[in-house]
């Protein structure tokens, strides 16, 4: 690229012309090599010397920058964003199944509002999980979970959590006659597609209406599900506080095989009127 104007072969040039620097005689055949000795003089070689460590130097630099941005990261994601929880019963069968892994979105409750059918983990209430129900984990197992609670994507107090389906509101009546009949929203009967094969709507009869600022909560494998039916008798008559709602469950990443995200059926509510 020619950074000046062209200028016409027919105009005058100036007085040193190509031939004269040519025919300026053998003496230029001594003149230094001024490129050369710039190129491999002491100055160069002491530069090159001196770029050697600070080039270990500021790759130690990156690699811990890069190391403590991930970690920081991880804990923002961890603490505002999304959170990783394992299923470890059979209480969401056929949706969710022992060992699955599951990421939980925290922006529920919070930017997005609660939604009957979502999928919730949450707090245990008190009295919902049995003493010493952790499950006994392999020295391999332990080692990946101290690893991920470290980093922030995984729970400290993961075994004290549960994950249910949301079926009512504030302010709804649930209810259900018993064995054989299904489950009613403000006397709105459900079609739940959800439930494990073979599974009834509940075979305990109840009646409520949730409190303000809870949720009532039920598994998909009803007959195995220490939900909101079973635990009437506790703080908070079964409900849940949905301040102790970590957020909404939105996809499976583990096992591969059952990787895949988790709907909402939104149809199984559309008819469900306003609370009464």
């Amino acid at each position: 690229m020619i950074d000046g104007p062209a200028r016409d072969l027919d105009e005058g040039s100036s007085p040193v012309s190509w031939p004269a620097r040519a025919a300026s005689g053998p003496s230029d055949h001594h003149l230094p090599d001024v490129t050369a000795d710039a190129e491999t003089g002491p100055s160069t070689r002491r530069r090159a010397a001196a770029r050697g460590p600070r080039g270990a130097g500021s790759l130690l630099r990156e690699t811990a920058i890069i190391l403590v941005s991930a970690v920081v990261l991880s804990l923002l994601v961890k603490t505002f964003l999304v959170q990783a929880f394992f299923i470890p019963s059979q209480s969401m069968h056929d949706t969710l199944v022992e060992d699955d892994r599951i990421l939980v979105s925290k922006l529920t409750p919070g930017p997005f509002d609660l939604r009957r059918g979502d999928i919730v983990v949450f707090r245990d209430p008190g009295g919902w999980l049995l003493s010493g129900a952790a499950p006994e984990l392999s020295p391999v197992r332990e080692a990946i979970n101290s690893a991920l609670t470290f980093i922030g994507l995984y729970p400290a107090d993961a075994n004290e959590h549960l994950v249910k389906r949301l079926i009512g509101l504030p302010g709804d009546r649930v209810a259900c006659a018993g064995a054989g009949e299904p489950i009613t929203i403000n006397d709105e009967p459900i079609d739940e597609p959800y439930l494990a094969a073979g599974v009834q709507p509940s075979e305990i009869a109840f009646d409520i209406t949730v409190p303000p600022d809870s949720l009532w909560v039920m598994g998909d494998n009803r007959p195995q599900s220490s939900d909101s039916r079973r635990n009437q008798g506790n703080p908070g008559g079964g409900s849940v506080p949905i301040a102790n709602v970590v957020g909404m469950a939105f996809v499976t990443v583990w096992p591969i095989q059952r990787a895949g995200l988790l709907h909402n059926p939104t149809g199984t509510f559309s008819d469900v009127p306003d609370q009464p």
